[in-house]
């Protein structure tokens, strides 16, 4: 357990560097271990909590992953041996279901079980197991474990429902060594999914239209590992970016992807930031005070969902009121801390109506889930006296070294343990070489 003590009231200013985008790495780590020749070597990975649990999952499954002292991550597939996933690894996050895509396509057997993750309402992955049993698995659901068999995954047509990132992703790693080709309809377009789908075909894969709502996987024997870069993490950057426009300040990023940023970027020089773009960076600068909007969650391209909460926490300080609907997930159980510190949110159903105050003040707070807890992190930053954020071990599962950075942009941020904890990326990790 841990808390951030955080002394707001501070311009954020200078210049953080971005790394790289978790939710592509935690899809690509699991893809490596579909190859039997070879091992992958993959660069930009982020120091997060999520990557190390998805890296001691693999370790479990008899996969060979860890990090040299550049901060590369090895991982090689062909030791992979047991098909049983462990519960108290998989319950931390919903990207540990992957492995049940890995396992069928590599090993024919699965038991992986039902997982856990962020408390934003109910996402099952029925989607997931349809797919499977749609592509020959016989699937049963018993003791809270997923367990799957079949002699080899078979090809076909399968339509996404909701356009689930988390499926398309799993289903193009089963899909890699299937027998057949199959079809992945209204598939997510997000980045993270083109990313893996490049990936994949530098191993050997088949993959056709990934940014598409079809994606056509064409099934290989085996796959090859190779070294890979991971694209930069448009969630984080879109919440430093926010974390610069609450203060009033003046902030460059690097290691983006402007065009990643689109949506967000457009919302946010609707409230009178300054957005300018390079290549590979932006520059955010920012007005004495916020201007509202009008947002909707959508898929991608559209404003992303992981973003909602910072808008929110923006917005409780500008200059009106503004109005943020969330159509993917129930994600507004944040809003009563954020109200802890005088924001004025009334939500109702999907929307939230986010009438600005004058200042927020610092107060004890929770942390909910990851993003909200950024959220609650960026309006400390501009509240008035002293927060408290409980929970920051939540934070930690999605940003590499979180209150550095900040901390290197000025602000005043002190952590301070409440329990030992075990450092993945220390010399002493179980990960190191």
């Amino acid at each position: 357990m841990a808390r951030l003590i955080i002394d707001g009231g501070k311009p954020l200013e200078g210049t953080v560097q971005i790394s790289g985008a978790k939710n592509s790495a935690l899809a690509i780590i699991v893809a490596a271990a579909l190859a039997t020749e070879g091992e992958s070597v993959l660069e930009n990975i982020p120091h997060d909590g999520d990557v190390g649990t998805i890296c001691l999952i693999l370790r479990s499954l008899g996969v060979e992953v860890w990090f040299d002292r550049k901060g590369h991550l090895h991982v090689n597939g062909r030791t992979l041996s047991k098909h049983q996933a462990p519960y108290h690894l998989v319950r931390k996050m919903r990207a540990s279901f992957y492995t049940a895509g890995l396992l069928l396509a590599r090993l024919g057997r699965a038991e992986v079980p039902l997982p856990g993750g962020c408390a934003i309402g109910s996402r099952p992955v029925d989607y997931h197991i349809r797919g499977f049993t749609q592509m020959g698995a016989d699937i049963v659901i018993e003791h809270g474990f997923m367990k799957a068999k079949c002699d080899r995954l078979k090809g076909t047509q399968l339509y996404i429902n909701r356009s689930s990132v988390g499926t398309t992703v799993n289903l193009m790693i089963a899909a890699s060594l299937s027998e057949g080709v199959t079809t992945l309809e209204n598939a997510a377009k997000e980045p993270e999914v083109v990313d893996l789908a490049i990936f994949l075909n530098g191993m050997g894969a088949k993959i056709r239209g990934a940014g598409t709502d079809v994606i056509r996987i064409e099934g290989v024997d085996t796959l090859r590992g190779i070294e890979y870069t991971i694209i930069p993490d448009r969630i984080e950057a879109g919440t430093f970016m926010c974390a610069a426009a609450i203060t009033g300040g003046n902030v460059l990023l690097k290691n983006v992807v402007p065009e990643h940023l689109r949506a967000p970027i457009i919302k946010l020089e609707e409230a009178g930031v300054i957005v300018e773009k390079g290549a590979t960076e932006l520059r955010v600068i920012a007005p004495p005070r916020l201007q509202p909007i009008e947002v909707e969650t959508t898929p991608y391209p559209g404003f992303p969902t992981d973003l909602q909460q910072p808008f929110v926490a923006c917005m409780s300080i500008a200059d009106g009121t503004s109005v943020i609907r969330e159509t993917i997930f129930d994600r507004f159980r944040y809003v009563d801390e954020l109200r802890r510190m005088g924001a004025d949110i009334k939500t109702e159903r999907e929307t939230a109506i986010i009438r600005g105050v004058a200042k927020l003040t610092g107060a004890p707070v929770e942390v909910t889930d990851l993003r909200a807890g950024a959220a609650l992190a960026i309006a400390a930053l501009a509240a008035e006296g002293r927060t408290e954020l409980y929970g920051v071990e939540i934070i930690d599962r999605g940003y590499e070294c979180f209150e550095g950075k900040l901390r290197g942009l000025g602000a005043d941020v002190v952590r301070e343990e409440t329990m030992e904890g075990i450092d993945l990326f220390t010399a002493e990790s179980p990960l190191k070489a």
